[in-house]
């Protein structure tokens, strides 16, 4: 961004009404003018009408064969508790061959139905049972699958919990990134009720357990702000080894939302909470347990590298070269991708980034659509770059509209080379 563009966008970035209109109207002024083509660091492999979905997890299997996919059965439009989205996977020479696993009527266009691996050989999706929302767990292989009765948003690397919320709650303070099913969690009139909030689930067991309840949250180092705000949490990971879960912690006012970063220690029963103000947007974990997110720290927006789950020593990445809002993925422990959302000419961009030397390297520069771009908050429809990372780190793949459709993208990297 600009200096006028991050100005305006500091300005209305918690008010996200605001923001939504002011992109709007901003992009359709350069809509008028000339554009460019996409460009990309080596030709990508399109599946037309999959997308994955969010940036926190890795769609590829643990050999890097396979890749976890969506598939849309429907036109360009809100889906409705009707409407099947196919889960599936692309594998065999250039990950040409579909095999569908299974259907959900539980989903969003950012979110996904949350589809991920589950331990080797097995995945698992949330699904819409009756009138509430579950997941599914499926041995790829065997097509044997067995229901576990909450949704889930973020399986451990052993494949042994997940991490479940109330999407009902965040669908409504969050809206496109919930189910329009309800739950029995969601207590929807108050503003921080104790008997919601994260929860931790045995898949194993079906059982699940109340980690940190939302009244806690809100009592957790209070803000002034957060007394009369409806509270919600959302964005979860685990972190490589297990033993932590970090999360969003969302407070909503009228048409303001604020954030901030909490990591649950599994072993000690603790949290961290990070030393932000107001703004956390996105992050992820690497191997060594640090974690990269964009959020606001000394009054500065920026990419920040936490050392540790503490979160008490970080440092910036890549700025003020790297400057706007992204969703990351780490490469290796000491590189990550990062997307940026479309600039005024429609354009987002994937990028390399060195945490310990601040080098970016440029690796798709690519075209979306102004049908494509959500046209309200109701209507959030808009396709994120999401970039996702295979553990060799020799694939990456991102969701993209440059085809003219939603569009799975597999693209292979090659070493240090970008676009120059």
């Amino acid at each position: 961004m600009n200096k006028i563009e991050s100005f305006v966008y500091r300005l209305v970035k918690n008010n996200y009404v605001v923001k939504n209109a002011v992109r709007n109207i901003y992009q359709g002024f350069y809509d008028i003018l000339p554009n460019y083509d996409s460009d990309f660091v080596s030709q990508p492999i399109v599946r037309k009408n999959c997308f994955f979905g969010f940036h926190d997890l890795d769609p590829f299997s643990a050999d890097d064969k396979c890749v976890l996919s969506n598939r849309l059965t429907i036109p360009l439009r809100m889906p409705t508790k009707d409407d099947v989205l196919e889960v599936g996977m692309w594998a065999g020479p250039d990950f040409g061959e579909w095999t569908k696993i299974g259907e959900t009527r539980a989903w969003n266009y950012h979110k996904g139905c949350r589809l991920q691996w589950a331990g080797r050989g097995r995945c698992i999706y949330n699904v819409a049972d009756g009138s509430r929302v579950k997941s599914e767990m499926v041995d790829v292989a065997s097509r044997e699958s067995r229901r576990i009765d909450w949704p889930i948003d973020s399986v451990s690397p052993d494949g042994r919990f997940a991490t479940s919320f109330s999407y009902e709650r965040l669908q409504q303070f969050m809206p496109g990134y919930g189910y329009v099913y309800g739950d029995a969690d969601s207590f929807l009139g108050e503003l921080a009720p104790a008997s919601t909030g994260l929860f931790l689930v045995d898949l194993e067991g079906n059982s699940r357990t109340l980690l940190v309840d939302l009244a806690e949250l809100a009592a957790f180092r209070h803000e002034a702000d957060m007394g009369d705000a409806h509270h919600f949490v959302t964005h979860t990971e685990f972190s490589h080894d297990g033993r932590y879960v970090a999360f969003l912690h969302r407070w909503y006012k009228g048409v303001r939302r604020k954030t901030r970063l909490i990591v649950y220690d599994l072993h000690e029963k603790q949290m961290y909470v990070s030393p932000t103000t107001g703004m956390v947007s996105h992050y992820c974990w690497n191997n060594a347990n640090g974690i990269v997110a964009y959020c606001r720290i000394d009054d500065v927006d920026s990419h920040v590298y936490f050392y540790g789950p503490a979160m008490d020593r970080y440092k910036r990445c890549g700025y003020p070269k790297l400057n706007s809002d992204g969703h990351h993925h780490f490469v290796t422990d000491k590189e990550f991708v990062v997307d940026t959302y479309p600039d005024k000419y429609r354009h987002a961009r994937i990028y390399k980034v060195n945490v310990e030397t601040d080098e970016v390297c440029l690796l798709a520069n690519v075209r979306s659509y102004k049908k494509f771009a959500s046209p309200t908050i109701y209507k959030h429809w808009s396709c994120d770059l999401h970039p996702r990372c295979s553990s060799d780190g020799k694939w990456l793949c991102f969701d993209s509209v440059f085809p003219g459709e939603r569009s799975l993208c597999i693209m292979r990297l090659d070493g240090n080379v970008g676009i120059q």
